[in-house]
């Protein structure tokens, strides 16, 4: 029966399916006395499910062919094209030893789904296990057992993930991936060091934004923790790392964040330069390319979680890093053309950013191998982005500080005009004050002299008629007329705004001082300096150092029996003193009365208007006043 052409090739057929499930003791790998790595690889097959062929049922019937003839057992990367397909390993364990152990399997590096089955008695698959969370399977096997397992992977959605099955004894496996991570310590020391500052660059925004709540500095802060973020997590899981949260990062948050954080930086570079008002054209570029950024966004998460076009989706990811870096080169353009110093904060700090992953992109074309952290694409991607964190912070900070300083110069200019205001107030109102003073002493002038004028006259007359029987009413009026008239002249030329300088007080004091003394028997000298300043004293202070020179020389007439007195103003480098100074008898400072209160009503008339007072005896009687100049043009 055998020589029938028809079971001969069903029993070949079915021999060669039996020999398909059923493993020669050559192809297991003892856990008991496992040392070479090298050795899982040969002993490991792979099945790529490219069609999306392979259920539970039929998984022993697809074409496994050993890892070490592959393409993947010298270049572990998986090309593009095979991203969104299932990969299955198979491998075959032996526990020799007379108790129950365990090892770890690795697959490699990185996966979205790492799930793990065994072959059970009658070929049947059985769930043995989820291994995403860590990123590698946990094998037990009893006694003197052989099994095989088969570990279903669904590759991360970018393109560097790695086929590389090893096989790990749990005393190893702490040191196993301290391994993998001293592999990248270096880069990590520095990631963590710049993700640090990008820290400190968000507590610094937070504290301008609360002392100043603009728009632009919540834009600028979600820009900044978009890219801690990212530089934090690059930091901590690095190129060497596995789990399902590795997987995450690499296949879609570090995009997600990348993006983002560009579509803030935009709304931040609007704000921050005002564009709908200065730079129209840029705004309206600016606000198309967020949205259709978002736009791409939003599309490239509905491909990456609910369908299996990873070539488009990659599509997309590199449209949108072609979409930031053409912005980016159109803003330096912009910003070189118009040389404004506030836009060239950004445009450097943007070209910081392209000249760095320009490095960073020509280090993975070349795929430059990796020796010291200065032939990382990372490290000039991290550097690339602090250089151009620290350039905006910097216009920022530029930004605030004309602000504030344009703000100063407003409140400053603002007082002023309130300054203003007030001064041509007073300015009004002293203005009023002397018309009132020279309309006052007009009328005084007018109708009070001329009224004291006539008073004097006839009493002048009458007293020409009755000369041979003189009445002393007469008399007494003649002089109180005389008086009042001497006195009104004085208030007339006090109240005077004409009147308000220096010389012309100087004059009125010597006129009166030379008629004063008059036939009375006493000699008055008057020395006054040439070139007087040309100094504004106001009708208050004339009046208070008039009366109190006419106090002073009423004394010298009455009380001090000098038959000579001095009036003599001295100029000093910082005011003016005024000495005057009689032969007489001097003051007796033991017996005051008789100048009591003259001598009391001319200091406080001093003190009142900030002129000092002093009287002494010295060869008679020396009275001297002073002044500093700059306080004549106004009384205190």
């Amino acid at each position: 029966m055998l020589k029938r052409p028809s079971f001969l090739i069903l029993f070949i057929l079915l021999h060669s399916a039996a020999f398909c499930q059923t493993l020669p003791d050559s192809s297991y790998i003892d856990i008991n006395d496992f040392k070479d790595s090298a050795l899982t690889a040969k002993k490991t097959f792979l099945f790529l499910d490219s069609n999306n062929v392979a259920r539970l049922d039929n998984l022993l019937q697809q074409p496994f062919v050993p890892f070490s003839q592959t393409r993947f057992e010298k270049k572990r990367r998986v090309p593009p094209e095979l991203v969104s397909s299932y990969a299955y390993l198979k491998i075959a364990l032996f526990n020799s030893s007379d108790s129950a152990k365990n090892i770890y399997f690795f697959p490699g590096i990185v996966f979205n789904e790492i799930l793990c089955y065994r072959i059970a008695a009658g070929n049947i698959v059985q769930y043995e296990g989820d291994g995403s969370l860590q990123g590698l399977c946990n094998f037990n096997l009893g006694p003197f057992e052989k099994k095989v397992f088969i570990i279903k992977l669904s590759f991360c959605r970018h393109d560097y993930n790695s086929l590389q099955p090893q096989l790990i004894q749990p005393q190893y496996l702490d040191r196993y991936k301290s391994f993998f991570g001293n592999r990248d310590e270096n880069m990590r020391n520095v990631g963590f060091l710049l993700s640090g500052m990008l820290f400190l660059m968000t507590l610094f925004i937070l504290v301008n934004y609360f002392l100043t709540p603009k728009k632009e500095f919540l834009y600028y802060l979600a820009y900044v923790v978009c890219m801690f973020l990212l530089m934090l997590f690059f930091a901590i899981l690095g190129n060497y790392s596995w789990g399902s949260f590795t997987s995450f990062f690499s296949g879609y948050l570090d995009l997600f964040l990348l993006i983002l954080g560009n579509v803030f930086y935009l709304a931040f570079t609007r704000h921050f330069l005002n564009t709908y008002h200065h730079y129209r054209l840029l705004d309206k570029a600016f606000k198309v390319v967020e949205l259709f950024l978002l736009f791409l966004l939003v599309v490239f998460t509905v491909i990456h979680y609910f369908t299996s076009f990873y070539l488009i989706e990659r599509l997309l990811e590199n449209l949108m890093k072609f979409v930031v870096l053409g912005i980016g080169i159109l803003f330096i353009v912009i910003a070189f053309k118009q040389k404004e110093k506030l836009i060239m904060f950004l445009a450097a700090g943007s070209a910081f950013a392209i000249i760095f992953s320009g490095i960073a992109l020509a280090l993975i074309l070349l795929d430059v191998s990796v020796t010291s952290i200065f032939r990382r694409a990372l490290f000039y991607h991290d550097i690339g982005l602090v250089f151009a964190l620290a350039s905006f912070l910097l216009g920022l900070t530029y930004k605030n500080r004309k602000e504030l300083v344009e703000k100063i110069q407003e409140q400053e200019s603002l007082k002023m005009d309130v300054e203003k205001k007030d001064f041509e107030n007073q300015i009004a109102i002293i203005k009023a004050q002397q018309e009132e003073r020279n309309r006052i002493s007009a009328d005084m002038h007018d109708d009070l002299g001329a009224g004291m004028t006539t008073i004097r006259l006839y009493s002048e007359l009458a007293k020409n008629r009755i000369k041979d029987n003189p009445i002393p009413e007469i008399e007494k009026i003649s002089t109180s007329a005389n008086e009042l008239l001497n006195k009104m002249n004085a208030i007339i030329w006090s109240m005077s705004s004409s009147n308000d300088s220096l010389g012309n007080m100087i004059a009125y004091i010597r006129s009166y001082s030379l008629e004063y003394f008059e036939d009375s028997g006493v000699h008055c000298r008057i020395s006054i300096p040439e070139n007087l300043p040309n100094i504004v004293v106001s009708g208050e202070i004339r009046r208070n150092v008039f009366l109190v020179v006419k106090e002073a020389l009423n004394n010298v007439l009455k009380h001090s029996q000098a038959t000579e007195v001095s009036i003599t103003l001295e100029r000093m480098p910082d005011g003016l003193r005024l000495f005057i100074q009689d032969n007489g008898k001097g003051i007796d400072f033991d017996k005051l009365r008789q100048f009591g209160n003259g001598l009391k009503n001319m200091k406080k008339r001093m003190d009142d208007i900030g002129i000092s007072f002093s009287i002494e005896n010295k060869n008679g009687t020396l009275i001297t006043l002073y002044r500093a100049i700059d306080n004549f043009t106004s009384p205190v």
